[in-house]
């Protein structure tokens, strides 16, 4: 089936002329380490000599923001910590002719190499060049590729989810996703992505350098809007020591932020019916099944103006040179019917039915309306299934004075989905809904101690809600099926070997409210060839989950559940409910050493330590293959599992230009990298007993007394 999409997007812009900002001391541009860049090089005259003390000044186009230094005494200069953007870079040096190179791209995690050779002249006789593209990654040993804004807000996307656009990189695949917790994206996007061989798991995704990442099964837990990214960059391998918590790459997102000039945009991107084609294979239709989805909303960012009050002065506060926000806001609405084939009861066959169970469990049970080749009864029809999701954000900058700025970033997401076929169900009207609540903030303060020495400062809150239950509320008890849960709010799973499945779905309600807290430092320090960082990041993760069950009855064919007469069951019934808090720990240094102008050494050592999780009411149970016993963590042993205080990783590499001619990289390195544990693995020890009882009886049942059945068993 061939599919059209169609876009809408419309600028608006205040533009008027950019002022001038000349500020002696370094300001600060945009936000953290982890999501700017870095710009360094060396300044010759025209004898390859090293020209001391010249001054160089990078100046953001969009917010006219600028810093300053001087070369050292062989002629080189760096930026650290330095905003993602466009700049003007100009070097002037008494007796030299002023150089200034336009749009030097400054892209996130890169390391950009812009050299100088100065010529003899004078001071006032400018030299300008123009260049228009990211230059070669020469220092950084990471080996990846970054997702600029053009590519980002541009390149259109099957709902959306900005990490699709890592399909791009060579060695990148989307995994398959299953399982309650990771939010149905039917019709595309992802939670997840597989880069270099690396699981899913093992990704380590990040916003304005604070984690995104879901710690029950380490997969991405918040998508940001589009129009709220700049741009993003994946390391895929070998990154530095500055990194931890996961072993596969790294994915650092940073965010879109105001500029001196008002912009706006709204877009809608609709996917419809009436622009697909019918698939090629289907002869039963002449139209492809319904399917809409409107995903619309529009950004707005500019300096921040604050109405002034009482006499004097202008009219409004402007934050043209010192604060800046920029705020989306975007809507998902989604209805796609799902194709239902099935094999259904024939009127006989309902009229022969005589178990009072089966008879009120058969009106959910559509008449058939096809009778295929064989003259089997079926139900050809549709179930729809839904996304409804609302989420903004806002993103405030503000330069606190020439040596400080803070950066703040807010997102909010509520989202209801419904998927009508999970657990294989064939007959509409069942499935689950998905209730979820996501924030994001991040805050990162950046204070220059002197143009060598610069800090940064980070906090984050990760929170989501989720919840997920039966689309059908119905108590099965009211139609007399017995499974042991007075307050059931599902029917059974019920599935019928060579015909139908309905009900449940099993495993429902569940849900979790999860928050993770960040606080972490970086210190970046510049000593002649020398630009050290050190840091540490704490991180606390607190999991409140529950998982319900209403059971799954398995009948061997259509006639034995007319009968009534089930041969299999399966519950786990008990307070499955979990109250877990897991606390990490790392700390890094990291030294990359400009050996040579066109050779790079990096030798980092980090530390981390991942505290085994604990449960605040002792319902972890374990296995103790010693004794082939049940130990409740907490009473009869101290934690799940022993935690690992031996998580040392070193980390070295180099960054070669062989030809120095900044055309050609040659990049190697070797580290240790240690994985932060999924809390799935403790988690799921809630539904072993004690404190659960799984239930699994194989024989003669009935709905009646399914429980009764399989309790006299023994095998509660």
């Amino acid at each position: 089936m061939s599919t059209c999409y169609a876009e809408l997007r419309v600028e608006l812009r205040n533009t008027t002329a950019p002022a001038s900002l000349e500020i002696d001391l370094p300001v600060i541009d945009r936000t953290a380490f982890r999501s700017a860049g870095l710009l360094q090089g060396t300044i010759t005259d025209s004898n390859q000599q090293a020209v001391v003390n010249a001054d160089v000044r990078a100046e953001n186009t969009e917010t006219g923001i600028s810093r300053s230094l001087q070369t050292d005494e062989e002629g080189f200069y760096q930026f650290a910590a330095i905003s993602v953007g466009t700049y003007r870079v100009t070097t002037r040096l008494l007796g030299f002719s002023t150089q200034i190179v336009e749009n030097v791209v400054i892209e996130v995690g890169r390391s950009a190499v812009l050299n100088f050779e100065l010529r003899i002249g004078d001071i006032s006789e400018e030299v300008r060049i123009e260049s228009s593209i990211a230059l070669v990654e020469l220092n950084n040993v990471s080996v990846g590729q970054v997702i600029n804004e053009r590519t980002v807000q541009e390149i259109p996307l099957n709902g959306r989810y900005f990490i699709d656009l890592g399909l791009l990189i060579p060695g990148s695949v989307t995994p398959p996703q299953n399982g309650f917790l990771s939010p149905p994206t039917r019709g595309g996007g992802s939670l997840a992505l597989n880069t270099a061989g690396n699981r899913e798991d093992t990704v380590n995704f990040q916003i304005n350098g604070i984690t995104l990442n879901d710690q029950v099964n380490n997969i991405l837990n918040f998508n940001p809007p589009l129009a709220s990214i700049k741009e993003f960059k994946i390391d895929n391998s070998t990154f530095s020591a500055e990194y931890g918590r996961n072993s596969g790459a790294i994915v650092n997102v940073a965010t879109r932020s105001g500029t001196q000039d008002l912009h706006g945009e709204f877009y809608e991107f609709f996917r419809n019916d009436a622009l697909d084609a019918r698939n090629f294979f289907n002869f039963t239709s002449a139209s492809p099944p319904p399917f809409k989805r409107n995903q619309f909303g529009g950004a707005v960012g500019g300096p921040v103006m604050i109405p002034r009050f009482g006499d004097g002065g202008p009219a409004f506060w402007s934050g043209r040179e010192r604060t800046f926000f920029f705020f989306t806001y975007e809507r998902l609405r989604q209805r796609q019917e799902v194709d239902l084939n099935t094999l259904v009861l024939s009127d006989a066959q309902r009229t022969s039915v005589v178990d009072p169970v089966i008879r009120r469990l058969i009106e959910f049970i559509p008449r058939p309306n096809f009778f295929d080749s064989s003259g089997a009864p079926r139900f050809v029809g549709s179930a729809r299934a839904t996304a409804d999701v609302d989420q903004w954000t806002i993103d405030i900058s503000h330069n606190i004075s020439a040596n400080d700025r803070l950066h703040g970033y807010y997102a909010y997401q509520d989202a209801v989905r419904t998927e009508p076929t999970l657990q294989g169900t064939t007959i509409p009207g069942f499935g689950d809904v998905r209730l979820g609540l996501r924030q994001i903030l991040t805050l990162n303060e950046t204070h220059i101690f002197s143009p060598n020495l610069i800090n940064e400062a980070r906090f984050g809150f990760n929170r989501i809600s989720f919840t997920a239950k039966p689309v059908f509320e119905l108590n099965p008890s009211t139609l007399g099926i017995n499974i042991g849960v007075n307050d059931a709010i599902g029917l059974p799973q019920i599935n019928i070997a060579g015909g139908f499945n309905f009900g449940g779905p099993s495993r429902l309600p569940q849900g979790r409210k999860d928050t993770t807290i960040v606080l972490a430092d970086t210190l970046n320090y510049l000593r002649g060839r020398h630009s050290l960082k050190f840091g540490g990041e704490y991180r606390v993760f607190y999991n409140n989950g529950f998982t319900g069950d209403t059971g799954a009855v398995n009948f061997p064919s259509i006639a034995a559940f007319i009968a009534g007469n089930a041969n299999s069951f399966s519950i786990i019934l008990g307070d499955r409910v979990n109250k877990i808090k897991q606390t990490s720990f790392g700390m890094f240094v990291q030294d990359s050493f400009k050996w040579r102008p066109n050779f790079t050494f990096d030798l980092g050592f980090r530390y981390d330590l991942n505290l085994a999780p604990k449960e605040s009411e002792d319902r972890f149970i374990v296995f103790d293959p010693a004794t082939a016993s049940l130990l409740r963590v907490g009473r009869d042993i101290d934690q799940p599992y022993r935690s690992n205080y031996t998580n040392l990783q070193p980390r070295v590499g180099f960054a070669w230009d062989p030809f120095k001619n900044g055309k050609t990289s040659v990049r190697a390195a070797y580290g240790i990298f240690v994985e932060q544990p999924m809390t799935n693995a403790v988690t799921n020890t809630a539904a072993n007993p004690p404190l659960a009882s799984p239930l699994s009886f194989t024989g003669a049942i009935r709905l009646d007394n399914a429980i009764t059945l399989a309790t006299a068993a023994g095998l509660s």
